[in-house]
């Protein structure tokens, strides 16, 4: 029976294999597949490591119109590539009906873009999440033992300065929303509220999220416990790593900058 079994297992593998690839492939259109009349939208995070973007994640894909899991780690080159989005997330979560309004990615490094000028399509929506550096950096060097705190903070002050670019380029407040983790945090209702507003869903968001088959595997994003309680956890983890306070001080200086170039590009949270 054991031989059937995995017979049978295989043939269905295949069977839905060929079922994403009729639907997704058979469209040219990048945002389009056979079968549907309403094209997808695409929905970045666009962030850095440790900026709680497993979490902001896990709440934006408890939404019914959203699908996704966290980082997939595609690369992007042109709107085409949002066709291996699509294959990607739906072949993960062996998900059948595709009736989704978005397609979800967080992306949290700079070469996963090999050519920016896609960011200005009009099927790209974007979350850009900012944390202050001081417990960024030492969450950094928590998870990434082998890097000194000056690749830390290099990396960081890097990251937000292309994450200034990509608004620049983007230049769509309808279709760029900036968060800082603190915001999620202790404004959680007024960043629902918005997510809500921005991305025009019919259901709402809450602080409880549903955990996934990937929930908490490295790679994918946190893999810590907080991220499968399936709630926003406030109290933070006691940390050892320490940052001088020259780096602290020229990361806050980025973070700073970055905070208010994209406040002038992105949709903002109202108080």
């Amino acid at each position: 029976m054991s031989g059937l079994h995995q017979l049978l297992k295989d043939l269905q593998t295949r069977a839905t294999y060929k079922y994403y690839q009729l639907r997704i492939d058979t469209q040219k259109n990048p945002c389009r597949i056979q079968f549907r009349e309403s094209p997808y939208r695409i929905l970045f995070v666009l962030s850095h490591m440790r900026s709680g973007s497993s979490l902001l994640t896990h709440i934006l894909n408890s939404n019914p119109e959203i699908i996704g899991y966290g980082e997939t780690h595609l690369n992007y080159e042109s709107e085409k590539d949002f066709k291996a989005l699509m294959f990607r997330v739906y072949w993960r979560l062996r998900d059948l009906n595709m009736n989704h309004t978005y397609l979800l990615d967080k992306v949290l490094h700079d070469h996963k873009f090999l050519n920016e000028d896609f960011l200005s399509s009009d099927k790209l929506y974007n979350i850009f999440l900012l944390r202050e550096p001081k417990r960024t950096l030492e969450s950094i060097l928590d998870i990434k033992s082998h890097l000194t705190e000056e690749q830390a903070a290099n990396y960081y002050i890097n990251r937000l300065s292309h994450l200034e670019q990509y608004a620049k380029l983007i230049n769509s407040k309808e279709r760029s929303l900036l968060i800082t983790y603190e915001q999620l945090l202790k404004k959680s209702d007024l960043v629902f509220a918005e997510l809500q507003s921005f991305l025009k869903t019919q259901a709402g968001f809450s602080e409880k999220y549903q955990v996934l088959k990937t929930t908490g595997i490295r790679g994918i994003g946190d893999s810590s416990e907080n991220i499968k309680a399936g709630k926003i956890i406030r109290k933070e983890r006691q940390l050892d790593r320490q940052i001088s306070p020259e780096l602290t001080e020229k990361s806050i200086q980025a973070f700073n900058k970055s905070q208010s170039i994209l406040s002038q590009y992105c949709r903002l949270i109202e108080f």
